[in-house]
């Protein structure tokens, strides 16, 4: 069944299949097979396709010879050979052979493989009309595991100064985060929305910003010539008191701009502030920005957006 699950770093789960066989007068093993392959489809395993398996068996006396399909225990015990065949709709995924004569003929390979294809074909159909592909999601209850690939430059900014970024993570949506030295990480969780979020949050630190882009960002920092927003938690950008929104939304230009309150609790007017046409600003507050332009030093500049 192995050849046909998705590679490590597509489903990265380790994979253990228990079969409990309480009683058997046949191959218990091909048994396991085939409903080790229905499980995993149904636990929501990405298995490529359906395996199965089936024991053949042999009785001979000189030149004559009879194959048996899917013998049973004393079929197994008197005949000559016991030839296990696993596969799919499209080939061999493994067999295995026990025999008892002292030659096996070329002749008597093919037929054996050829009779076990069609008994194989048989008990695919059976097994397909129950299940034929995986359900895609895995249990509720099962450990969620989510991946993204970074560029390695950027392992730094995922781990923060001492770790605060990573651990603010793993605090905030309650995930395990391990990072690869080749910016391969992975976020363990119990909680998908809270994984997918965290992922979400991983990506936009290390993406880089572009002109055009929206955010909601976040108000750290204003002074007489504008506001210091930031856009996540390793980018920021100027929203200078000079701009113009681009959708027109706050008329003209804002250059001159104050406070609707024009008393400051320093008695004269607040000129490090916005006002009027221009939304008032306030440390912490959250406003909806758009890239204007990215200099060739990497400065962000801002304008308002719609929300």
């Amino acid at each position: 069944m192995k050849l046909c699950y998705l590679k490590k770093d597509d489903f990265p789960y380790t994979i253990r299949v228990v079969s409990e066989v309480l009683e058997s007068n046949g191959s218990s093993s091909m048994a396991t097979v085939c409903s080790g392959s229905m499980s995993l489809m149904a636990a929501g395993v990405p298995v490529k396709e359906q395996v199965a398996g089936i024991a053949m068996g042999l009785i001979s006396n000189d030149d004559k010879y009879v194959i048996l399909s899917d013998i049973l225990g004393e079929e197994d015990h008197l005949g000559d050979m016991d030839f296990k065949v696993a596969g799919t709709k499209n080939g061999i995924t493994g067999f295995q052979m026990d025999i008892k004569i002292s030659n096996v003929t070329k002749q008597l390979m093919r037929d054996a493989l050829e009779q076990a294809r069609i008994g194989r074909m048989h008990i695919l159909s059976i097994m397909d009309s129950v299940i034929s592909s995986s359900r895609g999601d895995i249990s509720v209850n099962a450990p969620k595991i989510v991946q993204l690939q970074i560029d390695i430059d950027k392992i730094s900014l995922v781990i923060g100064s001492t770790g605060k970024t990573v651990k603010a993570i793993t605090d905030e949506f309650e995930v395990r985060v391990q990072i690869e030295q080749d910016g391969r990480i992975t976020l363990f969780g119990t909680d998908n929305l809270k994984m997918q979020k965290a992922k979400a949050k991983i990506e936009s630190i290390v993406r880089e910003p572009k002109v055009g882009e929206i955010y909601d960002g976040i108000v750290k920092k204003i002074n007489s010539f504008g506001a210091f927003i930031e856009l996540t938690p390793t980018k920021e950008g100027f929203l200078s008191n000079r701009s113009r929104s681009r959708d027109d939304r706050y008329g003209s230009d804002i250059r001159h701009s104050r406070y609707s309150n024009r008393h400051s609790r320093y008695g004269r007017d607040n000129r490090s502030s916005f006002g009027m046409r221009f939304p008032r600003l306030e440390e912490g507050q959250i406003v909806k920005v758009r890239i204007s332009d990215i200099d060739k030093f990497g400065k962000i500049e801002l304008e308002l957006a719609r929300d």
